[in-house]
């Protein structure tokens, strides 16, 4: 009999101002492994009849590509993101014609540019998010004044198994919760 072992993503997100930068680069910078700078952009897209399902009470699957920018043979990366279920998939060629093929549509696109930590089992991520430009595509620098956003969340899929409860994660996601407690407020956030 087989069994059908689903892929989790556990996250917890946060923002803040940018007067509390310093603070925090350095709480995470000292509970992490590694640090570097990122800038990445994200596509999110939905299947062509999501507001059809939203209509008839049914919250569509979203589609999100993402592609690290400073990476110079960077790959598109696509989560299905919705404890939310995860699969990963590497594009060869243009992701944005495979999201097409799929039957999804472009419904949003952000740049995000800050930094990305890595703390054991987690990715912790701190950006602010960059506009485009309708006419180059390009990102847009952010406002010094623009609020930056957090995202602490598994840095690859989960299983829940009982080698590999799902608990485990959630534990790990509310240590670092713990760990920036007074300086960032870090919470669950539904789709």
């Amino acid at each position: 009999m087989a069994s059908n072992i689903n892929n989790y993503e556990v996250a917890l997100f946060g923002e803040f101002y940018a007067k509390d930068l310093p603070a925090i680069t350095n709480r995470f910078t000292l509970h992490s492994e590694s640090a570097s700078q990122m800038h990445a952009r994200e596509i999110v897209f939905e299947p062509f009849d999501g507001q059809y399902q939203r209509d008839s009470g049914i919250e569509p699957v979203l589609l999100r590509a993402r592609k690290e920018l400073l990476e110079p043979d960077a790959k598109w990366i696509h989560p299905e993101a919705t404890v939310r279920p995860w699969a990963t998939v590497q594009v060869i060629g243009d992701a944005l014609s495979f999201a097409s093929a799929l039957g999804y549509v472009r419904r949003s696109q952000i740049y995000k540019r800050g930094y990305a930590f890595r703390r054991g089992t987690l990715v912790i991520q701190m950006f602010q998010q960059e506009q485009v430009d309708p006419k180059t595509q390009k990102p847009i620098p952010a406002h010094p004044d623009t609020l930056w956003e957090v995202e602490v969340k598994t840095a690859t899929p989960i299983r829940n198994t009982q080698e590999t409860p799902l608990s485990r994660s959630i534990e790990t996601v509310l240590e670092v919760q713990l760990l920036m407690k007074g300086l960032l407020d870090l919470r669950r956030q539904d789709v």
